[in-house]
């Protein structure tokens, strides 16, 4: 009910319509804070031109315009407030960019503006999660639509350019890349890429102004632009896509040894990334806290998925230590890195200054769907599963002494988990199988008696679901009116109907969240044979 409250109808037309000016301001701001600063899309100096001319105009406005600020506004929705008040605005929006994108004149829009439109509605479908589980699909039209263009070939070989078209064509077609390179990574699919499909140089080190001006030079490296932080991601393109080929490649079964060489490449290369950061911190612009956490979490979600296919041997193998330790402190870097504030961060950091801007990472965890949430929520079930292991290798009859850092997080995950359904999550999965593991983990610490963990399972579920279910009956009686007729409706039907209108429960629960079988890393096996 509450899904069908946010849900416009199929198509939804694209109309001219706009927030107040103040509410698009700030959906505007917060989006080039955020998003813009990973993923270069726009130029900003002629957004802004443009976006001002739209409110002091009397004259119609481009309905092309109006598609990619809706999207850009879609997108600054998710981070604009801790609650996510503007979740079915932000639907609505994307729905129709997708109605008007879908429209069949497609060769006459073969151009930049169509690519940045594209570009930003599939950043909008995972970020407000409309089909956002098939975004990889979505991303293979959109490399074989830039390479249609010539994307793929850099501006030098091609006829006469000026600066600023040569720089956006290689700025979007580095964003294309990165895009290409992290669904691979979320949907376990190939990248279907590789290093010799391209010869399109990363983009120069310009601030946005400097590539409009008369044969203007980069910057040095050493100077910190609003490329930089998409830089710095492009120096590790090259061993972030062979970790990608290694994990997701046909028939990769990568050796150990592979493993560990793609280990140490990855955190050479990152290792100069952070120097380059750090000298940044010198100069008269530096990054800000956002742009460090971003960039740290993206890079260690690479580290992580490289060692986790060789954590469940490491459990039992002493061979595999090193990447015990590494999934468990990537883990809790990652966790740290989302939740700032944690008890587990050292005195150090929790007393730096704190900046005046709201915490857009944790608000983009929380409100935010796609890989920023999943990764947060698999990590929990990884220390989870790394705090079983640890009970089940005492062998003393006194008290277990626990990593109180590990236990902290297994302990907050159920409150960060219900901060989401707050801001409007309907999947309570993450919720409930968080609380089990809670409880398989309590009762292992208490002692209870391996028969009595079903029943220990079947309270936690039914406190959970409870506790969800009245969450929801609260933010459906908030809804539209005409939710009373689909509740009749409901009523209606019979039990044959049921399974219809419920979906397939296996199909929805994903791989990582996998409960049947007994070996699973992400949940502590027993009590379900």
């Amino acid at each position: 009910m509450i899904k069908s409250q946010r849900t416009p109808s199929w198509p939804t037309l694209s109309t001219t319509d706009l927030p107040p000016k103040d509410l698009a301001d700030a959906l505007v701001d917060v989006y080039l804070r955020t998003y813009e600063c990973r993923y270069r899309v726009l130029h900003i100096p002629s957004f802004r031109k443009d976006y001002d001319a739209l409110w002091g105009s009397d004259t119609p406005p481009d309905m092309e315009f109006i598609i990619l600020l809706k999207l850009v506004m879609a997108i600054g929705a998710v981070v604009y407030d801790d609650n996510y008040s503007l979740r079915t605005q932000s639907i609505h929006w994307v729905y129709e960019a997708q109605t008007w994108i879908a429209e069949p004149d497609f060769k006459a829009r073969l151009t930049l503006p169509f690519i940045q439109i594209s570009i930003l509605l599939l950043l909008a479908r995972e970020a407000v999660w409309v089909n956002g589980a098939l975004i990889w699909i979505s991303v293979g039209e959109l490399v074989r639509t830039a390479v249609y263009m010539g994307m793929h070939r850099d501006p030098s070989y091609l006829p006469h350019r000026s600066t600023f078209v040569s720089e956006m064509r290689r700025r979007l077609w580095n964003t294309i890349l990165e895009l290409a390179l992290n669904t691979s990574v979320d949907s376990g699919a190939p990248p279907l890429l590789a290093l010799d499909d391209f010869d399109t140089r990363p983009p120069g080190n310009f601030d946005d102004e400097d590539i409009t001006a008369e044969d203007p030079s980069p910057k040095p490296d050493g100077t910190f632009t609003q490329m930089s932080i998409s830089l710095a991601l492009r120096k590790m393109f090259s061993t972030r896509l062979a970790v990608v080929k290694s994990l997701n490649g046909i028939g990769a079964h990568s050796s150990y040894e592979e493993t560990i060489r793609l280990d140490t490449d990855l955190r050479t290369a990152y290792r100069a990334v952070c120097r380059t950061l750090q000298d940044y911190s010198l100069g008269v612009s530096s990054p800000t806290e956002f742009h460090i956490r971003i960039l740290d979490f993206l890079v260690r979600r690479y580290l992580l998925a490289l060692h986790t296919p060789f954590y469940p041997p490491s459990l039992h193998e002493t061979s595999y230590a090193f990447t015990r330790k590494v999934v468990v402190d990537t883990a809790l870097q990652i966790w740290c890195a989302v939740n700032p504030s944690s008890d587990i961060m050292t005195t150090r950091h929790r007393d730096q200054p704190q900046s005046s801007d709201p915490d857009y990472l944790a608000r983009l965890a929380i409100c935010g769907s796609g890989p920023l949430r999943m990764i947060t929520t698999q990590v929990c079930f990884l220390i989870a599963a790394e705090l079983k292991r640890q009970l089940q290798e005492e062998d003393t009859i006194g008290p277990v002494p626990l990593r109180r850092d590990l236990l902290t997080v297994v302990e907050n995950s159920c409150k960060w988990t219900w901060k989401c359904l707050q801001a409007g999550e309907t999947n309570t999965k993450g919720y409930l199988f968080l609380s089990l593991v809670n409880a398989h983990l309590e009762g292992m610490m208490r002692g209870i008696p391996e028969e009595q963990f079903p029943l220990l399972y079947l309270h936690a579920a039914e406190a959970a679901q409870s506790k969800c279910l009245a969450l929801f009956e609260e933010k459906v009686g908030h809804g539209e009116e005409s939710i009373q007729m689909e509740l009749a409706g409901i009523n209606e039907m019979t039990f044959d109907s049921l399974p219809n209108l419920i979906g397939s429960w296996d199909f929805m629960i994903p791989e990582q969240f996998d409960l049947t079988t007994a070996d699973s890393i992400y949940w502590p096996s027993g009590g379900f044979s």
